[in-house]
């Protein structure tokens, strides 16, 4: 690769400055497609290709432009890239590829045409939509100022720092100081908790008026002081990682299927580490809360039985298959009879009328959209035929497909 001047590990040390000020995933692809360095926080949703298909093309348009340019990259599911091509003594040794990133933010329209474009899975839709807003939004001049940092910073040679600090002062601990915080603190940090358990609680129940009520309540008890106190938004950030996980485990005590749970625990993960202002960031504290909590009231299947459960959770991730009792029953290893009865038993109605109501939920999201055909819409929510799809939707919303487009416009 190149000539015998390149130094890897010395890019290397480059692209971990790059990748911690950028906040974006970056990778060195050498002359020969190869991945050579990869610093990447997360990964592509499987039902994404990846962007490694697109080496090759990279690699002859960033070899043709000159050292100080960027190219900016847009590939079939709107994931957006910078690259850089990196030069030594005149010699191409490859490109650093910065992203993904998104230049607007991405509503349920943008999900729905990266389903539709791309002939994805309905039944990806929440994970898509969780990994598309974890993403970094850029504005055109971002990405331009993040393209000459690019390209500034990888065209010269790595050299490391010396930090010089002064000497470290210890500070002055006062036993009469330090029992007076405690018991001026106590009654604040255990009506604090109190608090937290009744969050949780409400959060595994999936009840989002009680998540108000008590957020509402507690006003300053959660305003928890610094505890890094020269880096807010660090301090902030520790707390919102805090929150995540707590959530996390509120929601799998709640019944919240794992897929789901990873899908916003990864979600949030990603945003509080991106995120760069104190606002933005105290935003999210509601956010993360609630969004928990809906998905257990939407998701849950803690009353059900472990058999019912199981169809459950096969059905909601499986929408746009073929699904009928006994493929499901046989999917579960229970016999079909059995699970009729259970299943209308513990969710109140049978399990062909179950899948056919998240069907017409999933279908509203495209319907609403206003350009895609409704047949085609039928085909990716699971129907194959649109006069049943017609019928099935009139009885769940007493309107017709067509009705229901008029109704919301």
């Amino acid at each position: 690769m190149g000539d015998g001047h390149f130094d890897l590990q010395a890019l290397n040390k480059t692209l971990q400055l790059l990748h911690h000020f950028i906040k974006l995933d970056v990778r060195f692809i050498d002359s020969e497609d190869q991945v050579a360095i990869q610093l990447v926080d997360h990964q592509l949703p499987a039902v994404i290709q990846s962007v490694g298909r697109a080496y090759p093309e990279l690699q002859g348009i960033v070899q043709g432009l000159s050292p100080t340019s960027c190219f900016y990259y847009i590939n079939e599911v709107g994931l957006e890239y910078l690259a850089v091509g990196v030069w030594r003594e005149q010699t191409y040794c490859g490109f650093v590829l910065a992203g993904p990133f998104l230049s607007s933010i991405p509503n349920a329209d943008f999900i729905s045409d990266v389903i539709v474009k791309s002939n994805l899975p309905i039944s990806e839709r929440k994970q898509l939509q969780s990994f598309y807003q974890s993403l970094s939004f850029m504005s055109s001049n971002d990405s331009n100022m993040m393209g000459d940092f690019i390209v500034n910073l990888c065209a010269h040679p790595h050299a490391d720092s010396q930090l010089v600090s002064p000497a470290i002062i210890p500070p002055v601990l006062r036993k009469e100081e330090q029992e007076s915080q405690i018991a001026e603190s106590i009654s604040v940090i255990e009506l604090r908790y109190r608090y937290e358990k009744e969050m949780m609680d409400a959060v595994a129940r999936g009840h989002t008026e009680e998540i108000r009520r008590i957020t509402a309540e507690i006003g300053s008890h959660f305003n928890l002081p610094d505890r890094i106190p020269e880096s807010p938004i660090r301090s902030t950030k520790n707390l919102l990682i805090t929150l995540n996980t707590l959530c996390r485990i509120a929601a799998e005590k709640g019944g919240l299927h794992p897929v789901y749970v990873h899908n916003i625990s990864e979600k949030f993960s990603i945003t509080i580490e991106r995120s760069t202002n104190l606002p933005q960031l105290k935003k999210l504290t509601a956010v993360i809360i609630e969004e928990y909590c809906e998905a257990v009231h939407v998701y849950s299947t803690k009353s059900y039985s472990s058999i019912v459960k199981n169809a459950v959770n096969h059905i909601d991730l499986n929408l746009q298959k073929p699904l009928t009792l006994q493929q499901i029953a046989a999917h579960i290893h229970v016999n079909a009879s059995h699970l009729s009865r259970k299943f209308k038993q513990d969710v109140g109605i049978n399990l062909i009328d179950y899948i056919n109501l998240k069907r017409v939920e999933a279908s509203k999201i495209y319907l609403l959209r206003g350009n895609i055909p409704i047949t085609e819409i039928a085909f990716m929510v699971g129907f194959n035929d649109l006069n049943y799809f017609a019928r099935v939707f009139k009885k769940c919303t007493a309107m017709t497909p067509s009705q229901y487009i008029l109704a919301n416009r």
